[in-house]
């Protein structure tokens, strides 16, 4: 089995790293921006590649499909760069391509506002996807750059879904289902998402979790198998969403960036706008074995675990991160 979480954002140390490694987790997809422009996203990037130099034992950038089977041959884990924002191409669609060679493999469209591109889970109005964003989808799709629409509001996300000629992912959200957060997501959303051969990625986040903090293994599990029977079990991963070792503080820079002089408390509530505890069955990257034996004991058969840990996104890898094919 080939373990990919496709989402986390922790404030990166060794010993992360070496818990990645204690994990066997093979690929993780992370988060290099939030509301930078280019500029700084190189500066990230940069950031990165001192971290790639000094921990060569345990981690190193990928960029395919094989770099997750090399990562396991090697004992390593291999490192996937995505936005979340559109914010690093500002107003240039010839950056897409400049962020793809910078290996850059998954961008949202929007992080909870309206973008050049689409429109945020935030806003009271989805216009859906706009002049730009088509555009822009068009080239993310050539050049192979997945659309993310984890952030995105209904509308833009269904019309993401229809406008790409690739599929799309959601990267870290639950169904709406289950827990009626504002960034979980509509079974319509699920259902198209499926249909097109896109993935969803289940968030770990409190947040998004029935009973937050206290959400059970055994709910999750079955939340995946409701979803699983809803859109597809080749369709659903993992997407932990996890923030780990991350101060307070960086949920205000999430979620206000430089838009704003006003605190904005998203999901959390005002007295409390910070991480909350995660559940106590997944703390970090060593506890992604409790999931797959939380799958086996909901009565996913051993092939069906292993796809959702992660061989459904090593094949989504292999078939979107490479050039459009003629």
């Amino acid at each position: 089995m080939h373990l990919i979480d496709n989402l986390q954002y922790a404030n990166w140390s060794e010993k992360i790293f070496r818990q990645m490694r204690e994990g066997c987790v093979d690929a993780v997809h992370v988060t290099i921006a939030y509301h930078e422009m280019f500029r700084a996203t190189v500066t990230n990037i940069e950031q990165w590649n001192r971290w790639f130099e000094r921990y060569p034992d345990l981690i190193f950038h990928g960029t395919s499909g094989d770099d997750v089977r090399r990562a396991k041959r090697e004992g390593r884990t291999a490192i996937f760069f995505g936005f979340q924002n559109p914010s690093p191409i500002e107003d240039d669609i010839g950056l897409v391509e400049i962020c793809h060679s910078l290996g850059v493999r998954f961008m949202q469209l929007t992080y909870n506002n309206q973008s050049l591109l689409a429109t945020g889970c935030y806003e009271d109005e989805d216009t859906g996807i706009t002049r730009m964003g088509r555009q822009v989808i068009k080239e993310m799709n050539r050049v192979g750059m997945v659309v993310d629409m984890s952030h995105s509001a209904e509308r833009s996300t269904l019309e993401a879904i229809e406008i790409s000629q690739r599929p799309i992912a959601i990267t870290h959200a639950n169904p709406y289902f289950w827990h009626p957060a504002k960034r979980n997501k509509s079974d319509d959303v699920l259902r198209a998402l499926g249909q097109s051969g896109g993935m969803l990625g289940f968030s770990l986040y409190p947040h998004h979790l029935k009973d937050k903090s206290e959400c059970s293994l055994t709910s999750f599990c079955q939340m995946i198998a409701d979803t699983a029977d809803l859109m597809g079990i080749d369709n659903i991963g993992i997407g932990s969403d996890l923030c780990q070792d991350q101060p307070d503080s960086v949920v205000e820079w999430m979620r206000v960036g430089r838009w704003t002089k006003e605190i904005d408390y998203g999901e959390g509530s005002a007295s409390h706008a910070g991480f909350p505890p995660m559940p106590n069955w997944f703390i970090d990257n060593r506890h992604f074995g409790a999931i797959a034996d939380g799958l086996r004991q909901q009565g996913f058969s051993e092939k069906d675990t292993h796809a959702i840990m992660g061989e459904n996104w090593l094949r989504f890898y292999d078939e979107n991160f490479g050039a459009e094919t003629a």
